[in-house]
């Protein structure tokens, strides 16, 4: 993996240097401690007792990999942070060096989200000094404002939340049990658990949703690879469809006769995080047509959902009356109806199906006082459409149970 850094000072780049590092090999120990073995000279990290600070699996995406041993690879680093002219963080940061959102500090691995700040014995552990360190703000905070030139004022960042929590709080999921689910190319549910943060058992993510007046509201996460990327490939790479589009008829018109597509072009996300499984189209016959591969891909995201929602539950989480959706997928009837009949649970469309904007948009909004509460921007949230689940019990079970069975045969283990 390449690695590239810049240099910024003052608004003005000072330079740049590149290096490559092999990718981490992550083992989960059964007592919960998380071992690590790489190259380029590291020493094996040991998370033992600290995974439950942090919620994050060790994986080179996360920030404290990326930048561990840094400093003494790399004297321009080395010099910066001796000087506090260095500093590490995620793309919060470019916008103010000197401030980060609690829910981007949560998944630096550096971040303690049950006392909500920067724990010392990971950033020893890792190598980061504190100085490098912004201080954490709330996700509806000042966070400074637009070069006025840019857009001809001086406007104020009052709002900045990661990729789903923004999601999750555009869709108005403010109470513990309420649950988004976004479906673009990968798939992320995200389900309120209140001031509680879950701890998981069955390997999903126990994250920060968002914080307000220093409060934060917990939340469990999963995370699928592969959702629209699957009707992607139908398309590109099979020339199965022309466009998305066809695909609810298409699937409509699919026997739905025993046939899984399991998408794991790139391994399995939550809950099986198996990065070595490969992707699998399972039970076909001579009268297997592309109407029924094309539907078993839709059918793919509905199961892997489900996989997490069984997860969720299996952690002890609120069961939520409805799942909330949002993306791209979402504005696909057949694929939410045949969801909401595999969750056995209600799925509401909302009126804006791009809800990450949104949601930063709400948080900057309540810290202007445009918004007097989260009552008034849950009062904003408009359904376009309600699906009630219509199938049976006994066949819900029985398609799962062959979900199940598909899956097991692209284990790796």
């Amino acid at each position: 993996m390449l690695h590239r850094v810049q240099y910024v000072f003052d608004g003005n780049v000072l330079g740049q240097c590149e290096w490559k590092a092999k990718p981490l090999e992550c083992r989960t120990e059964a007592a919960g401690g998380i071992g690590v073995g790489h190259a380029e000279g590291y020493a094996e990290l040991r998370l033992d007792g600290h995974a439950d600070r942090n919620a994050f699996a060790v994986q080179q995406l996360v920030t404290a990999c990326g930048f561990h041993g840094m400093p003494h690879r790399v004297t321009e680093i080395q010099h910066g942070a001796a000087s506090s002219f260095a500093f590490v963080g995620r793309h919060d940061r470019c916008l103010n060096r000197n401030a980060s959102l609690e829910t981007n500090a949560s998944r630096t691995m550096l971040f303690d989200i049950h006392r909500q700040d920067w724990d010392d014995e990971l950033l020893t552990l890792f190598d980061v000094p504190r100085a490098m360190l912004p201080e954490v703000r709330d996700s509806s905070a000042d966070f400074g404002a637009t070069e006025p030139d840019l857009i001809g004022a001086a406007v104020p960042i009052t709002g900045i939340a990661g990729d789903q929590q923004a999601a999750a709080f555009g869709q108005a999921c403010h109470a513990p049990g309420m649950i988004k689910s976004t479906y673009g190319t990968g798939c992320f549910a995200l389900l309120n658990t209140g001031e509680t943060a879950v701890a998981s058992r069955n390997r999903l993510l126990t994250t920060v949703g968002y914080r307000l007046g220093g409060r934060p509201a917990y939340a469990l996460e999963g995370s699928i690879f592969v959702a629209g990327a699957a009707i992607k490939w139908l398309r590109d790479r099979l020339g199965l469809i022309d466009h998305a589009g066809e695909t609810a008829a298409m699937a409509a018109q699919g026997g739905g006769g025993g046939v899984f597509l399991v998408p794991a072009f790139v391994g399995l996300g939550a809950p099986y995080w198996d990065a070595d499984a490969r992707g699998a189209i399972v039970g076909m016959t001579l009268d297997t047509g592309r109407d029924d591969i094309v539907r078993a891909a839709l059918e793919a995201v509905a199961y892997q959902t489900r996989d997490l929602m069984d997860a969720m539950t299996a952690d002890g989480a609120v069961t939520p009356v409805a799942v909330r959706v949002d993306g791209g997928m979402a504005v696909n009837d057949w694929a939410m109806q045949f969801l909401a009949d595999m969750l056995g649970t209600p799925v509401e469309r909302p009126t804006v199906t791009e809800t990450t904007a949104l949601g930063a948009a709400y948080l900057a909004g309540l810290h202007t006082g445009f918004f007097d509460g989260l009552a008034a921007i849950a009062g904003q949230w408009r359904r376009d459409r309600l699906f009630e689940p219509a199938m049976g019990a006994d066949e819900r079970e029985t398609r799962y149970a062959g979900w199940r069975a598909a899956v097991a045969r692209v284990r790796s283990a």
